[in-house]
């Protein structure tokens, strides 16, 4: 993996966690010695399919997205940007090879924990295990969201449901041609919607 690691410490997924249920102070000792930071350049690789992923990303600042070839088209699947967990979750959870491309659409700086950690964690600490099943229920309800748009038959409704579900600046700053991807519909059908809704 092409990410360059900081041996600074850095409390941001500290704290984000303790949004979510509140850290032991021997859970946050643990974090500190073991959370590392990492920052990828624009479009760069994070993960490739065929790949273990063993490493669970907290977004700081930037956007990434996951992605499989069909055939030689690139389908988009998930975007994140900050404040968003990402990761393989074959790799990372099953400890199995990646289906998925993982990769930066923006210079985007992370912090991460790997498996092994986050297996201590749940392992060790009881309000590690409540984060994980908040988190899991907020996975899935995104899953459930993307489901659905994915059964839109029609474009317009598909682009409709998305702005309805996502904030327009992160819209925005997704590229055009990712976002037809993701929207399952061609690049010149997005621009032509896009165009419609002003």
């Amino acid at each position: 993996m092409s990410s360059k690691d900081f041996s600074g410490k850095n409390l941001y997924i500290i704290l984000f966690l303790n949004s979510i249920y509140p850290l032991s102070t021997s859970l946050k000792n643990y974090l500190i010695d073991h959370i590392k930071s990492c920052t990828f350049d624009k479009n760069e690789i994070i993960s490739k399919a065929g790949e273990v992923c063993n490493r669970l990303y907290l977004i700081k600042k930037g956007m990434v997205r996951g992605y499989f070839l069909s055939d030689s088209s690139e389908i988009t699947t998930w975007i994140d940007t900050e404040n968003e967990l990402f990761t393989s979750i074959t790799g990372f959870f099953r400890n199995q090879e990646s289906q998925e491309y993982i990769q930066s659409l923006e210079p985007t700086y992370c912090d991460y924990l790997e498996y092994e950690d986050y297996k201590y964690c749940l392992s060790h600490f009881p309000e590690m295990r409540q984060i994980n099943r908040i988190l899991l229920e907020n996975y899935y309800i995104l899953a459930e969201h993307r489901v659905y748009l994915a059964r839109i038959p029609n474009a317009r409704k598909r682009l409709a449901f998305l702005m309805e579900t996502m904030k327009p600046q992160i819209i925005s700053r997704i590229p055009r041609k990712h976002l037809a991807a993701y929207l399952a519909m061609r690049p010149e059908t997005l621009s032509r919607l896009m165009k419609e809704v002003g």
